[in-house]
């Protein structure tokens, strides 16, 4: 089998190629070959009699997409995308890497007309308020940021990609992936991990919203566990409604702080400096809890 793995670089990226290295095998079948493809080159892992193959490229330029779709993958696993916060900052950049990337790819891959599955990493973020205090399978996605909206789009391509034969397709919408590891990235939603990763390593983490902000979120083993779901399911069984939303624990930020301190104590819960920002409170805000 093989797999071509998008965003091989971030974090659940790597996650996920460690779990795919350590386990050997997807869908029942050995893994005979990785190509992992980033905009920066992604961390070669060991995985017994494998081809490994290493892509540092920018996805949305003419030819990328192609170039690894022509190799004819079994799986792909496209995870490659620009942030919520970052998304929202930059016009132009966001819709270039999460749409035009995107659409690339999906082309690319009816285009070496082999078929494979392709799972999606979509996002909570295709919802837009107000909410019912639980949002059903059937609650319409009416996205209020541009990253936001570039996920739906990808979501509704995929289905279509899908229903003519092109690929098999499923989509899921990932909630907060909490606590990350490493250093921050631009997501709006990094505080949420930054406020128990940071103190944890002795260092001071700023809180820009409220603390009575409610949030539902996955941990990166989880998210791990989400995508090799979608990548072995019965696409039969999940019907002509490719894009799932995924289950996750709703805590406030608060019960956060709370659980750091009964952790870590005080001292740690001291790191924590609540200063509000605007721009990020404006993203949060139209998020499901």
């Amino acid at each position: 089998m093989r797999i071509l793995v998008t965003g091989a670089a971030g974090m659940v990226g790597r996650k996920l190629i460690e779990r795919l290295a350590h386990d050997g095998t997807l869908w029942g079948r050995r893994i005979t070959a990785l190509d992992l493809h980033d905009i920066v080159p992604a961390q070669k892992p060991g995985i017994d009699g494998a081809e490994v193959n290493i892509h540092a490229s920018d996805l949305a330029r003419e030819g990328v997409a192609e170039q690894l779709a022509a190799a004819r993958p079994d799986v792909v696993f496209h995870l490659a995308g620009v942030v919520s916060g970052e998304a929202e900052a930059n016009f132009e950049l966001g819709y270039r890497v999460n749409l035009d990337g995107t659409r690339g790819l999906f082309d690319a891959v009816r285009l070496a007309g082999h078929a494979p599955r392709v799972v999606y990493t979509s996002s909570i973020a295709v919802f837009g308020a107000p909410f019912p205090d639980v949002i059903p399978d059937e609650f319409h996605p009416t996205p209020l940021t541009s990253y936001g909206t570039q996920k739906l789009i990808g979501e509704v391509l995929l289905a279509d990609y899908t229903r003519r034969g092109f690929f098999d397709g499923i989509g899921i919408r990932l909630p907060t992936i909490c606590v990350r590891p490493g250093k921050p990235n631009k997501a709006a939603s990094g505080f949420f991990s930054g406020i128990v990763r940071e103190p944890l390593a002795g260092q001071e983490a700023v809180l820009p919203v409220p603390r009575s902000v409610v949030h539902t979120h996955a941990s990166p083993r989880s998210a791990v566990n989400f995508l090799i779901h979608a990548a072995e399911i019965d696409g039969d069984r999940v019907g002509p409604r490719r894009n799932l939303t995924m289950p996750g624990v709703a805590v406030s930020v608060g019960e956060q702080i709370e659980a750091l301190g009964r952790i870590a104590g005080a001292k740690a819960v001291a790191l924590i400096r609540e200063q509000p920002d605007e721009a990020v409170w404006a993203i949060v805000k139209n998020w499901p809890t």
